[in-house]
């Protein structure tokens, strides 16, 4: 099914997407997307939205199951405590991608913005996991509870700071060396002997963006991991 969507407010449109689901669509495609909000809020379906245009803020907030794919960039928020599904990014996206995700991919070929990551959190065989291919700002990771970040860093542009900070679960693997300087208190950064955690997550975002698999899954790798469960515990009373 396809939805024209230039002109249309983000609830109207997302009230034509929640119907064409109901009735059993199982690809809805979606043009003329201009910083339309909240596209696949809260829906629980194992359909695929296809979106043409430049999706605005929390593309895929609370999904569930859904596949979005983005075949342009993408405003701030996309995967906000999303529970499951994938969205797929074939440009850049914006800062806080994946706040509190719970579960769930996130593909993004390009670059991000600031505070990517922030809250993940993991439970049992939910481990949600961002795949980045280019940069990240700073505070990436921040205050991690659970889950995978990989940034590719395929321009070799990287230059994030404070990275993981407040980070207490969780792991973060950048692909070629970090300074340790630019990583949060608390936070342990050591060469990653062994990517095998990581390598089906390489090998789909590969796929998806027709990239080189045995070379990249072949480059070094930095891993980050917190020191502590607990990295601010003297700070508190208890």
């Amino acid at each position: 099914m396809k939805i024209n969507a230039k002109g249309l407010h983000y609830r109207e449109l997302n009230r034509e997407i929640k119907d064409a689901l109901n009735k059993g669509e199982k690809k809805v495609e979606l043009s003329g997307i201009n910083g339309q909000r909240f596209i696949g809020a809260g829906l629980k379906s194992n359909a695929e939205i296809s979106v043409e245009g430049v999706p605005g803020n929390d593309l895929g907030v609370f999904m569930n199951g859904l596949t979005i794919r983005v075949n342009n960039n993408c405003q701030d928020g996309a995967g906000n405590t999303m529970n499951s599904g994938k969205i797929t990014i074939h440009g850049d996206a914006g800062d806080v991608i994946g706040y509190a995700m719970r579960n769930g991919k996130i593909l993004v070929k390009g670059n991000v913005g600031y505070r990517v990551g922030i809250h993940m959190k993991e439970y049992k065989e939910n481990r949600p996991a961002i795949v980045i291919g280019g940069s990240a700002g700073d505070f990436l990771g921040e205050y991690m509870a659970g889950g995978i970040i990989v940034v590719l860093n395929l321009n070799n542009d990287f230059d994030s700071d404070y990275i993981g900070t407040g980070m207490h679960a969780g792991t973060i693997y950048i692909r070629g060396k970090v300074d340790e300087r630019k990583v949060g208190e608390g936070v342990e950064t050591k060469k990653a002997g062994n990517i095998k955690e990581i390598l089906p997550l390489l090998k789909e975002f590969c796929e998806e963006f027709g990239l080189d698999f045995e070379k990249i899954s072949n480059s070094e790798f930095t891993m980050l991991s917190a020191k502590s469960t607990r990295p601010y515990g003297e700070l508190y009373c208890y």
